[in-house]
């Protein structure tokens, strides 16, 4: 039986041969987090590599995903469907080993991590989701929900402001089936951290009321698995071990030092950590022994068969919670939904309110309909109107609710809503206003890139919110969020529009969706039922001129209003004038040719877009010689009708632009 050090040394061995042969990478994680990883997969972890997406598997989340050959060579050893090839194709286009894990490209990879820090706030979300899903389904007697989160961070991932934000709610909410490996190894890109890292991590964490279990040899299993066996004892708080590290433990001229960091250690070096290692087999080799010790196949089966029993006795006692818990795992809606007769029956009763007032009665239509939605905030829902009326708070002592108050953590919120999709059995919403959808952008990105379902609800999207002031009026946000791929944006003209978006939204699981929602009332549009069928598809014809229209006006949110107080008038002057509301250009753009031909005809080519965002964004559908009326400047503080005017949000500037288009 090889011994712990040398199942240790494959994963060494696997990361410094697969980032030499890519020519670049970081191999000094891995080598240096190989024995906490060895102690933690094979004593532990709690997967089945047959079946990658068993609901009750341990989560395991590289946070800091530099590392990323230490990930790939857990999956590889232990029997994932991650061949040897791919790990010789490290960092190689279409390999499934990307430089840094990438959710969905190999089995086993749970997030998509290398922005430090967010992978930590995943892992807390996935702690959430568990706990949250466990009050909900489990009865006495049966416990189908009863996993843990593990997860790695480094220096880096604990200086990054995230940390802080999810780190404080995760002992709020009492996490404990959280457990996070701080390697403390001293080391990052610069150098030795003690320059300009002194921080007392373990009072740090222990003020945020974790479970600390400091000074740990992470190069010595037996207190690897103490320090284990401590953090599972600790059921009422997430536990931090902190592991002190060598950074390239085993490279006998680069270990310790930031040289091994994030560059390939070069031949010489490999072959002296190979000698140093004991380690004398050629690259990407490892003896079938080691293979066989590592080999999680049938021990995963087994604990998924032994789980899968227990769930058929479940099933039999509780047969609708069974099937309830099937479809939410399986990220099914239920069938029933009922959404397309709330859209026909805002249109039937023409409310004239803000479009986040309009949101939340489409959350109090929804809701009810949706127990796996889980709500939030950050620290805004009366402003944001989040909070419906079957919302229920989670807390430490009560878990089952569908709420969770962020706090002013929006950063934070967004890689934990991450999470709790990715553990699976939620659909997450979180809010905030529009502008502070800054502090949360790359947990946005991060959403996007993955392909998950997480819904942003941001509301206050313009100058229109007023008294505040420039520092709160969303400028060029909205073009921020259409441009990133894979998102898709609202802004909603009506209540109409909104529980549109809304219906949209909840049925789209290839990405996240934005809502973006006024403080202010809106006017309610009257529309034939062809119009209200075809707000889905993103923009749509809403006011039309007999004939060929001579003059196109483009609007969304707030202005599409404005858009049709203008047209009356124009047509009042003879001008043959069409109105086409846009809530949503990505859904718009991925129309077939002719529908977009049919509602922006190229034959026209007078076109004015009205948006109370930046202005550039519009000259895509308007062409260079098209106006737009929008914004190039931040705004001011001001009542919003006041500020209107300024900006040339008028009937009036409409009218003068068509003028200098018509003629």
């Amino acid at each position: 039986m090889p011994s712990r050090f040398e199942l240790a040394n494959a994963i060494r061995a696997l990361s410094m041969d697969a980032v030499q042969k890519a020519k670049s990478g970081h191999p000094g994680a891995p080598m240096g987090m190989a024995d906490i990883a060895e102690v933690l997969w094979n004593d532990y972890l709690k997967h089945n590599p047959n079946d990658p997406k068993w609901p009750d598997r341990d989560r395991f989340v590289l946070s800091n995903g530099h590392g990323s050959m230490l990930l790939y060579s857990l999956l590889h050893l232990t029997g994932y469907e991650l061949e040897l090839e791919q790990l010789r194709n490290f960092r190689q286009l279409h390999a499934k080993t990307a430089g840094h894990p990438e959710f969905g490209y190999a089995p086993g990879i749970e997030t998509t991590t290398g922005p430090l820090g967010q992978g930590l706030a995943n892992a807390v979300g996935m702690a959430i989701a568990e706990k949250t899903l466990a009050a909900q389904f489990n009865r006495p007697g049966h416990t189908i929900v009863d996993h843990q989160t593990y997860c790695f961070a480094g220096d880096g991932c604990m200086m990054e402001g995230i940390s802080h934000e999810v780190s404080s709610l995760a002992g709020t909410l009492g996490l404990g089936k959280l457990t996070v490996f701080y390697d403390d190894n001293g080391i990052s890109i610069d150098g030795e951290v003690e320059g300009w890292f002194t921080d007392d991590t373990a009072k740090r964490f222990e003020a945020y009321g974790w479970h600390v279990v400091p000074n740990v040899d992470g190069h010595d299993p037996e207190q690897i698995k103490a320090a284990i066996e401590l953090a599972r004892s600790h059921e009422e708080k997430p536990s931090l071990i902190i592991c002190k590290t060598i950074i390239g433990f085993g490279a006998p001229n680069k270990q310790g030092k930031e040289e091994c960091h994030g560059a390939p250690l070069g031949d010489e070096e490999v072959a002296a950590a190979r000698k140093q290692l004991d380690w004398p087999h050629a690259p990407f080799h490892v003896p079938e022994p080691i293979y066989q010790a590592w080999d999680a196949r049938e021990q995963g089966k087994t604990q998924q068969d032994d789980w899968q029993a227990r769930f058929a006795r479940y099933r039999d006692e509780h047969p609708e919670l069974a099937r309830e818990f099937s479809r939410r795992t399986q990220c099914q809606l239920p069938a029933e939904i009922t959404s397309e007769a709330f859209i026909e029956k805002m249109q039937e009763q023409g409310e004239t309110i803000a479009t986040r007032k309009a949101s939340l009665l489409c959350l109090n239509e929804l809701g009810p309909q949706l127990p796996e939605l889980l709500g939030g905030s950050a620290d805004l829902a009366p402003s944001n109107l989040t909070f419906w009326s079957g919302a229920k708070p989670i807390s430490r002592e009560n878990p089952s609710g569908n709420y969770l108050h962020y706090g002013v953590r929006e950063f934070g919120m967004g890689a934990i809503m991450n999470g709790i999709v990715l553990h699976g059995g939620f659909i997450p919403y979180g809010a905030t206003f529009l502008i502070f959808m800054e502090y949360m952008r790359n947990s946005v990105r991060m959403a996007a890139l993955m392909g998950k379902r997480a819904i942003y609800v941001f509301t206050h999207d313009s100058i229109g919110l007023g008294e505040d002031g420039p520092t709160h009026q969303p400028v060029e946000q909205l073009t921020n969020l259409r441009t990133t791929p894979n998102l898709c944006t609202w802004r909603p003209c009506d209540a109409v529009e909104t529980a549109a978006a809304w219906d949209a939204a909840i049925k789209r699981n290839s990405g996240p969706t934005a809502l973006v929602l006024s403080r202010q009332n809106l006017p309610h549009q009257e529309r034939s039922k062809q119009q209200l069928a075809e707000i889905q598809r993103g923009a749509y014809v809403l006011k039309d001129s007999e004939g060929t229209p001579e003059l196109i006006l483009i609007a969304t949110g707030s202005e599409v209003g404005l858009a049709m107080d203008a047209a009356a008038e124009l047509e009042n002057q003879g001008r043959a004038v069409r109105v086409v509301s846009m809530p949503s250009a990505y859904r718009f753009d991925g129309q077939d040719a002719e529908y977009r031909e049919k509602v922006l005809p190229h034959a026209v080519t007078k076109r004015i877009a009205i948006e109370a965002g930046h202005a550039d964004y519009w000259y895509k559908y308007v062409g260079l010689d098209g106006r737009v009326i929008g914004m190039t400047t931040y705004g001011e503080s001001a009542p919003a009708g006041d500020l209107f005017k300024h900006f040339g949000f008028t009937k009036e500037n409409v009218l003068e632009k068509a003028k200098e288009l018509l003629g």
